[in-house]
């Protein structure tokens, strides 16, 4: 182990995103859209809690948002999301998926450099709240 590597072990380091969370208005609609994409959930009196592999989307019911709850961003109000989601597939099939859910391409293929600092391609889409929901697949995984 490097000197750097033991002295982050000893202090730690922030290792990546568990969750966020965003108020959601259209509760339904919105269990129905991330439900298309094949994402497990789990729901809640307060929540709804999207799971995308070991982390989450916790979407904030209205009840919960619309009263005195502190822990949250004071102004969020949907739309308020703009995120973006690595799709392990061919763009052919991201496109299948998005048709057979009727969820529309609001632009893309695009090209784009990713959070992986690595070159993709990005489809970009709305959710039923509004919220931007962007979906790169990494050229070099799926290659010829």
């Amino acid at each position: 182990m490097s000197t750097d590597q033991a002295d982050r072990t000893r202090t730690g380091t922030i290792a990546g995103f568990d969750h966020v969370a965003l108020p959601m208005e259209h509760t339904e609609a919105m269990i129905a859209f991330y439900r298309s994409l094949g994402l497990p959930l789990t729901e809640s009196p307060h929540l709804v809690q999207v799971y995308l592999g070991s982390q989450m989307i916790n979407f904030h019911r209205p009840e919960l948002w619309q009263r005195d709850f502190s822990l949250r961003a004071p102004a969020a109000r949907p739309p308020c999301g703009d995120f973006c989601l690595v799709w392990d597939g061919s763009e052919d099939s991201l496109r299948e998926l998005l048709d057979r859910a009727g969820i529309e391409i609001e632009e893309g293929p695009v090209a784009r450099e990713g959070g992986r600092q690595a070159a993709g391609s990005s489809v970009y889409v709305r959710d039923p709240d509004g919220n931007l929901v962007e979906f790169m697949t990494y050229l070099e995984e799926h290659s010829p």
